[in-house]
């Protein structure tokens, strides 16, 4: 591995990219998306057909809950094995990988694919780690996606770090010098997902970045962007695929207790595939994620959410304002005297507290109409919450630790990653 890498916990990788797939039906949305619209995974199966996909690869988080979700796992397995034993795959050794998606709003994102080291990385609020959650992981959902990576043989990423990188001094040259790169791709997404294309960078290239990293961890840097010195730098913060990043490092931490420490660096499920995208990219756009509780008395809810907050009234005003939908009823609640920071912790805390003594579900819902839809039926509630600014981002977590989990998404559903890429991690 190049030197230069490693005091930055993020490296170039062995990347598997398909021979000779048709790429539009290969490359599918993250299995996280469209949770509660099985229509959308249905469309993407008539889509694929038999094709080769990462469809075959993933498990949607929409069957994550299903009565054969155990069936589903074990093909999965099977078809990475199979995909790997038939030569589906080509491999790219020590590779960075650019991209640039243009998104459904027209706008381009840029991107770079690599790995970093799950050692370098902790979801514990307030750890000092190069790489950290931004918001709260939820404990029990990392179990049943261990079930889904715990044997597999390969990885394919949707997580999305960002850096803070106000100069574009990483990921931005690479535009100008992408002739001189290896073109890997160029194809348009299924479903809407707008065009994505990938190129190679070269040797000289992936230096460049290595050292434009290493300025972006600086105490200097510490101090220009979040006014404290002599701290643990901040160099990658989990925008996108927070639970994805923390079953991978679940799964490595499970290894290393069954293989002798002088073997851990050697272990392929030490490392996890993502992509890294500067949070001052002028594409990417922070979106709320939306709450929509199902099998709940609107009423009863409400009413506990006024015994939370004695001074909220209906309507807009100052303070924290949420609209919140149901059947008939589309309307706004603004808490005028927030405990917290932001919206989202102040409805959080009432949801989790109601679920526990009432019963009912929550789902986290990307999309103002799909929330508004879903929350309108009969037996469910939506509640809309205002967008965070992305500014906002490096300094909560240097300053405060992890947001409220669900706090943010990196634009709308069909815009997010993309499986493609793929590594080994067996």
């Amino acid at each position: 591995m190049n030197e230069k890498f490693n005091k930055l916990g993020f490296y170039p990788a062995d990347i598997l990219l398909p021979k000779d797939a048709d790429m539009t039906k290969w490359a599918v949305v993250a299995c996280d998306q469209f949770t509660s619209q099985l229509e959308y995974w249905q469309a993407v199966e008539e889509t694929v057909q038999d094709a080769p996909s990462t469809l075959r690869l993933i498990l949607p988080e929409a069957k994550l809950n299903g009565p054969d979700v155990d069936s589903d796992i074990a093909a999965i397995n099977t078809a990475m094995k199979q995909y790997l034993d038939n030569g589906v795959f080509k491999a790219l050794p020590g590779s960075l990988i650019y991209i640039e998606r243009t998104q459904s709003d027209g706008k381009v994102r840029h991107g770079l694919i690599g790995m970093v080291d799950l050692d370098q990385y902790d979801f514990t609020p307030g750890s000092g780690a190069l790489i950290r959650a931004t918001e709260g992981t939820v404990l029990s959902r990392i179990p049943p996606r261990v079930k889904v990576r715990q044997d597999a043989p390969i990885e394919l990423p949707h997580v999305m770090l960002l850096i803070d990188d106000p100069d574009k001094t990483v990921i931005e040259p690479l535009t100008a010098v992408s002739g001189e790169m290896e073109k890997l791709y160029g194809f348009d997404l299924q479903q809407g997902g707008g065009h994505l294309t990938g190129w190679k960078l070269t040797d000289g290239q992936m230096e460049g970045v290595a050292e434009a990293l290493t300025g972006l961890c600086a105490d200097s840097e510490m101090q220009k962007k979040y006014g404290m010195s002599g701290v643990a730098p901040l160099l990658f913060a989990v925008g996108d695929g927070n639970h994805s990043l923390a079953t991978a490092k679940q799964c490595y931490e499970n290894l290393k207790k069954v293989t002798p420490e002088s073997e851990w660096a050697n272990l392929p499920a030490r490392y996890a595939l993502v992509e890294v995208v500067n949070n001052h990219d002028d594409a990417l756009g922070f979106e709320p994620i939306h709450r929509v509780l199902f099998d709940v008395d609107h009423e009863d809810f409400m009413a506990a959410f006024k015994a939370a907050y004695p001074n909220a009234h209906e309507g807009k005003g100052e303070g924290h304002v949420i609209e919140v939908v149901w059947e008939g009823h589309d309307d706004f609640i603004t808490v005028p005297d927030p405990k917290v920071q932001l919206a989202v912790g102040t409805l959080q805390g009432v949801i989790d507290e109601y679920l526990k003594s009432h019963g009912g579900e929550v789902d986290y819902i990307h999309g103002d109409e799909v929330t508004r839809e879903l929350g309108s039926k009969p037996g469910n509630m939506g509640f809309l919450l205002p967008a965070m600014g992305k500014e906002q981002l490096f300094k909560t977590v240097m300053a405060d630790g992890v947001l409220p989990r669900k706090t943010f998404s990196m634009g709308h559903a069909q815009d997010k990653r993309y499986y493609v890429e793929a590594r080994k991690i067996k």
